[in-house]
């Protein structure tokens, strides 16, 4: 695994710098052996107000879920958290620290450039899906428990690459209702999936999240 305490082994993450722009940012490179190139995924973590980082248990359950499938996955923190320079941009200038993770990941060692994903777990999916949709470098979105700052209708009718939506049955902050709404408006191809169970957190459902998350990129990578 690449997070927890449970004893199991680890993947064993590279600790990384990257630009964006004038400002640095930090993250942890999860690369996998392959005899070739990799896909590979930028997960993107929760709201950086309200304790958000890519310590989190969303995003290392995504992070072990890819590298068990064979994809290379990088977690960053966005500006102003942890050890990235730079300060809170409400969303929108979170949205260049996404392309500079796209920018690194691409160019990394053992990293496929031409099958990369992106992956955001609420404030980080709704920083990551209008990144996912405009640039061509990515082939597949997946989106857990998404927050919106405003309404990503029309993002979800324009963008027609494979997005995977999730969310969880008990999560009142981003209830399942407004999760399977995103996914009627979404054009094809789309999916959406609620979990029996979570909230908003995911605490103890983190795995069954990680492996339908880490399933999609296998099949659209």
């Amino acid at each position: 695994m690449v997070g927890g305490e449970d004893g199991e082994e680890r993947v064993k993450p590279q600790q990384i710098v990257f630009p964006c722009g004038e400002i640095k940012l930090e993250g942890l490179f999860y690369s996998v052996e392959a005899s070739g190139s990799a896909p590979a995924v930028v997960v993107c973590h929760p709201h950086p107000l309200y304790g958000g980082t890519m310590h989190n248990n969303v995003t290392y359950a995504i992070a072990d879920a890819l590298v068990k499938s064979g994809i290379t996955a990088l977690l960053f923190n966005f500006r102003g958290v942890g050890r990235s320079q730079g300060s809170y941009g409400g969303g929108i200038e979170e949205q260049q620290d996404v392309k500079a993770a796209l920018d690194w990941l691409g160019s990394a060692k053992g990293v496929d450039g031409d099958r990369l994903g992106l992956a955001g777990y609420s404030f980080g999916a709704g920083v990551a899906f209008p990144v996912g949709c405009g640039d061509a470098r990515v082939k597949a979105i997946a989106l857990v428990s998404p927050y919106f700052e405003s309404s990503p209708v029309s993002l979800f009718k324009g963008c027609l690459k494979p997005k995977l939506l999730m969310g969880g049955s008990q999560d009142d902050m981003v209830p399942p209702g407004d999760v399977e709404a995103y996914g009627r408006e979404a054009a094809e191809p789309g999916k959406c999936e609620i979990i029996k169970g979570p909230d908003h957190f995911w605490g103890g459902y983190e795995g069954a999240m990680a492996e339908k998350v880490a399933g999609f990129f296998k099949d659209n990578l």
